[in-house]
């Protein structure tokens, strides 16, 4: 039997997309279910939170830049950062045999390794899930997975894509149903005798804020003369404490396991992306998610199939008042789906096609809007 090298890429969150995927691929290899043999699977991680991730799955790990988000360069200096780390992914895939790259999420970590794999002649698996902003080079992946059949003809539609494959829900649902199985959230009691409270409200400062929003967004929280923890994750956390002024409202530190905070709190309120709401949804936890200045997003899209309320940041007392429970439905049902339908299309192994140029203009002019 033939053996195969896959090489996975991701940022945090798509990690979380990938690694369940990888776990049921070793699975099956070890019961003799694959059309090959699992041979090694190489992990080009971005940062080291999605180090320490694929860290648990992979059989050698190699790092391919850091984000740069909110980073100031110049457009030549921007060039050779982008060029230096793809020249970082071709020596990580170089010699190695590698049969398949599997990619996802929309951040410059996928470009760099789609272009590296093209490059190398490797084909590329990519899992979307933001199909209103997608990097454009995905448009030279050999095969591209979304998680309906409205998706698949949004990109085939709007962007002339070739090669799209409906995969039916997100395979991150499953990450974060076995990470609480496994036992790893730090206990309710634990978190509450920590903090001095027993019901709290969990505010995410994410992707969908902007400075300006943190104190009108504190304000508007501190309306509800609630406990309330504020996790900084993407923002300066004695930038965000500067504008406390309730002593219900406490600051955690920069990086705290999100998971387990989440499991704790009686409400979340959240200005984040895709992961975020899948998150939500499998802990099936009343939620509000702050409109960002994404009109269209998926996770926008998930958020109301979910039942989530979308609001502005001045209407969060208001919205507040009609929380409900979410409608988490079939998430982690489609999520075992998507996986056993990812898992199908490694296993035949037939990526040959690519979307090409005409392709990448259409989406590189879409990402304009987004910018």
């Amino acid at each position: 039997m033939e053996s195969k090298n896959i090489a996975v890429a991701g940022e945090l969150t798509p990690s979380k997309t990938i690694i369940p995927i990888i776990q049921r691929l070793r699975e099956l290899d070890r019961e003799e279910k694959l059309n090959f043999k699992l041979n090694k699977i190489i992990g080009l991680y971005h940062g080291e939170s999605s180090k320490n991730l694929l860290n648990s799955c992979c059989d050698e790990l190699y790092s391919i830049g850091e984000g740069r988000r909110g980073a100031k360069n110049s457009n030549p200096k921007l060039v050779y950062l982008i060029s230096k780390d793809i020249l970082k992914v071709f020596n990580a895939l170089k010699g190695k045999n590698i049969d398949l790259l599997i990619t996802a999420g929309n951040a410059g970590d996928v470009r760099k390794a789609i272009v590296a794999a093209n490059i190398l002649r490797i084909p590329v698996l990519h899992i979307e899930q933001d199909i209103y902003n997608p990097i454009e080079v995905i448009s030279h992946a050999n095969m591209v997975t979304v998680p309906s059949e409205e998706y698949k003809l949004f990109l085939e539609e709007n962007y002339h894509l070739k090669n799209v494959k409906n995969i039916q829900g997100y395979p991150m649902a499953k990450y974060v149903e076995n990470y609480i199985k496994e036992g790893n959230l730090i206990s309710k009691d634990e978190i509450c005798d920590e903090f001095g409270i027993r019901d709290y409200i969990l505010l995410v400062l994410g992707g969908d804020l902007k400075d300006d929003d943190i104190e009108p967004l504190i304000r508007s929280v501190e309306e509800l003369n609630l406990k309330t923890l504020i996790a900084p994750y993407r923002f300066d956390r004695n930038f965000v404490k500067g504008f406390v002024l309730s002593p219900n409202i406490k600051v955690l530190d920069q990086y705290v396991d999100l998971l387990s905070f989440m499991n704790a709190a009686s409400t979340l309120i959240y200005a984040a992306g895709m992961g975020m709401t899948i998150e939500a949804g499998v802990f099936n936890i009343p939620s509000l998610k702050i409109e960002g200045f994404h009109k269209s997003h998926g996770s926008v899209d998930l958020a109301r199939l979910l039942d989530i309320s979308i609001v502005r940041i001045e209407d969060i007392p208001k919205a507040f008042e009609n929380l409900h429970e979410l409608n988490s439905g079939d998430l982690l049902k489609n999520s075992e789906m998507a996986i056993e339908n990812i898992v199908g299309l490694i296993n035949d192994f037939d990526f040959k096609k690519k979307s090409g140029f005409k392709s990448t203009r259409k989406i590189w002019n879409q990402r304009k809007a987004f910018r």
